[in-house]
């Protein structure tokens, strides 16, 4: 990721986006996807510069790299996760094509390096590169698709923050299903020098 350059004073946003069940559950199988939140998901990747992933959310993301058959409202999801930059954090897999190159390195660092590039913004999913970003303070944008369900099970939201998150909620997305994208902003503090 070395095309975009050095902007002194304003780094690209890091903006996160996650489901979640009302009782904090972030199993990727938890929740009903449907055409109205699948299209909100397409427009949120077909934004980003680059999306981030660690491997375990990165392999899940590779249905998208091979499916056949799909209704035709989870095409334009599977063209634009296959056409986004990808980088993936692992010491374990290596990127093999799907336009995806490896972040290799203290991760937190690799990211803090990639928000000092030019650029729209860079997406972040899944759970716990997602707890390493915001316990360093670089997430700039939480967006949570909060599904109107009670799981009981699964990993859950932030499960081992270290500090409490201050979140000011700036804009809120209906879905017809009763699910809703809640997207909140941090409130800055001097702990990470903002």
């Amino acid at each position: 990721m070395e095309d975009g350059k050095c902007q002194p004073g304003r780094m690209r946003p890091l903006r996160y986006s996650i489901n979640v069940s009302l009782d904090g559950c972030v199993d990727h199988l938890a929740g009903r996807v449907d055409e109205e939140t699948h299209h909100h998901a397409t427009t949120t990747i077909a934004q980003a510069d680059a999306v981030i992933f660690g491997r375990t959310t990165y392999e899940l993301m590779e249905f998208w790299r091979t499916a056949t058959d799909l209704p035709a409202w989870m095409r334009p999801f599977q063209e634009s996760i296959s056409a986004a930059k990808k980088c993936l954090v692992s010491t374990t897999r290596e990127p093999d094509g799907w336009n995806t190159e490896a972040l290799s390195g203290d991760p937190v660092e690799a990211v803090r390096q990639l928000k000092q590039q030019a650029g729209e913004g860079l997406y972040v999913g899944g759970v716990t590169l997602p707890l390493a970003l915001a316990n360093a303070g670089l997430i700039d944008e939480y967006e949570f698709v909060v599904y109107p369900m009670v799981i009981g099970r699964g990993p859950r939201l932030f499960d081992g923050l270290t500090e409490p998150l201050e979140l000011q909620l700036v804009g809120v997305t209906e879905f017809a299903s009763g699910a809703r994208a809640e997207r909140y902003v941090p409130v800055r503090t001097s702990a990470h020098g903002e």
